[in-house]
This record gives C-alpha cells, sequence and structure tokens, in this order.
C-alpha cells in the first residue's frame, strides 16, 4: 500500500481505538468494494504526472457516460496562476429565497432524494448574528418583517481546520485559495466535517442519486462529479467553472445582486471595490481561520 496511505490508517487506528476505528472505516469498505487494486493504490492527485492524470480522467469519464448513456466531460483544471478566489455576500440585497441553494444543488450534481446543497440559508433576527439561533427550516413566504437572511457555505479559509486533521491528506489548499476534496482519496472519518466551525461539510451515507436526465454532464474531478458513498464533499466556489472564467451557479442563480465573486489579487475586481469601499466582516473571526468568503450591509 502507498506509503502515506498506510501510515496515515495506523495514526488513525492509534488516535480512535480499535472499535472506533472500525466503525470509521466502514464508509471505507463500502468505497472500496466497487475499485480494482490499481484504482485504490494509485498516488495522490497532486503527484499524478500528465499522462496519469490523462487515464484517470478517460476512465471517470467513460464510466460516467456509461453509467448516464450521454456523453460527459471531466477535467481538472488547474489553478490558474496568480489568481486568488474570493466572495462577498451583500446581506442587505439577500431575501431568503434560496435560489443559490437550489442552483448549487443542481450545478453540483448533489443527492436528488435529500435535496442537498453546499448552501444553507439561515433566517435571521435583524441586529443579531447568532448563528446558533438562525433558523435553516424555514417554511414561509420570504422575506419576513425583522429578519434578515445569512447564506453559509465554505469559507475557503486561508488557515482552514479541516485541512490540518485530515489524516489522509484527502483534503487541501489549492493555489487559488480554494479547500478541495480528492473523493477517490478520503477514508470517510468525518473529521473535517467535526472540524469545520461553518458546518459546511456534507457526508454521503449513500450513493448519492441523480436522475440520468438531469446530470450536469460538465464535471470536475474535484468538484462536481458524483460522489461515491462513505465520502466527504463541500463547495469548492464552482471551479470546474469558475477556472474558466465563469461565475459560480449560486451568483448566477441569485434574482437580487446580492453575491460578488472575483480575483482577489485584482485590484480591479469587483470583489476588490466591495472590500475597500463596504464594511464588510467575516463569520467566526475570532477563531483565526481567515475566510475568503464576506459579508457586508448597504448601511
Amino acid at each position: 500500500m502507498d506509503k502515506l496511505k498506510r501510515r496515515s490508517l495506523k495514526v488513525l487506528g492509534a488516535s480512535l481505538g480499535a472499535g472506533a476505528f472500525a466503525v470509521a472505516m466502514e464508509p471505507l469498505r463500502a468505497f472500496t468494494a466497487g475499485l480494482t487494486l490499481d484504482q485504490f493504490l494509485r498516488s495522490h492527485f497532486r503527484e499524478l504526472d500528465p499522462e496519469e492524470l490523462k487515464d484517470l480522467l478517460s476512465r471517470l469519464e467513460q464510466e460516467a457516460s456509461e453509467k448516464i448513456g450521454r456523453p460527459v466531460t471531466m477535467r481538472a483544471d488547474p489553478p490558474i496562476e496568480g489568481v486568488q478566489f474570493g466572495y462577498a455576500l451583500n446581506l442587505s440585497v439577500c431575501v431568503g429565497c434560496r435560489k443559490c441553494a437550489e442552483a448549487c444543488h443542481i450545478e453540483n450534481n448533489h443527492d436528488r432524494a435529500t435535496n442537498n446543497s453546499y448552501i444553507r440559508v439561515l433566517e435571521m433576527d435583524q441586529g443579531s448574528l447568532d448563528l446558533e439561533r438562525g433558523n435553516a427550516d424555514y417554511d414561509h413566504p420570504v422575506p419576513q418583517p425583522g429578519k434578515y437572511y445569512l447564506p453559509i457555505q465554505c469559507q475557503q479559509c486561508e488557515n482552514p481546520p479541516c485541512v490540518k486533521v485530515c489524516p489522509v491528506e484527502a483534503t487541501w489548499k489549492e493555489p487559488d485559495g480554494i479547500v478541495v476534496v480528492d473523493y477517490d482519496w478520503c477514508i470517510g472519518c468525518r473529521y473535517c466535517e467535526a472540524a469545520c466551525p461553518y458546518h459546511a461539510r456534507r457526508f454521503n451515507w449513500t450513493a448519492p442519486v441523480v436522475p440520468p436526465a438531469e446530470v450536469n454532464t460538465d464535471q470536475g474531478y474535484l468538484s462536481n462529479r458524483i460522489r461515491p458513498q462513505g465520502v466527504m464533499e463541500k463547495c469548492t466556489f464552482c471551479l470546474h467553472r469558475t477556472r474558466r472564467g465563469e461565475m459560480p451557479a449560486c451568483l448566477e442563480a441569485c434574482p437580487t445582486g446580492a453575491r460578488v465573486f472575483g480575483d482577489l489579487a485584482d485590484e480591479n475586481s469587483p470583489i476588490r471595490w466591495v472590500l475597500a469601499n463596504k464594511r464588510v466582516f467575516v463569520l467566526k473571526e475570532e477563531l483565526g481561520t481567515r475566510p475568503r468568503f464576506f459579508y457586508f450591509f448597504d448601511k
């Protein structure tokens, strides 16, 4: 077995104890049951040479195409040199419609039965930033008097606690600031889920089911391809789109223009204008995670 995997699993077993380790490995057993030995023992994504990466994408592309009966494009777009992605959200104009969450659900091939999304929208009392009191399950016309709406997704932290706790290096921060997950490398221990203070990680208890006609066939290896059972997943700022100069799906779906996305390294970008001209804040600043997701009010 690859040295990193062997060492990491040994450390994980020692830290959890025999009983807990056996429970933690259940998702791994379910996942590896569908893999060949070569697939399971391949090199880490960041260590693949161009030919190995090409073969991997070709295999996944063929498998996905055969499964849904339509051509699937599988890419692994690299970070754009010099680009540092960031996101900002104007809470003064967000109306809590959840169109962003719906677009995320469709774009990223989430399980249809659970109506999953990487975005939670909290209905908050005006004047409060107590996230624990926010209501993510509201079911009434919006916006409501005396309320404002706080969408939360992965904050793409500069100092991501989720990365630090992963025992097999299945999650890492890319040079453009996006924190990614290699679904083929993840062992489903859920340490990252526990470490994330924003509740931004999702775990696949069952294999996601998307009707073939509804599958988004424009897929990225580290983003919106359909994930296997027993792995963690998260928002990637739609890197399969944004690394090609497009906007995230949630931004395009927002009916009020509350969302601003761009390159933090470009002083002429819209997000740099927001940072320079608005009173912005980040969630749970005291934790030192240094999010790249900013919030602001008009007044």
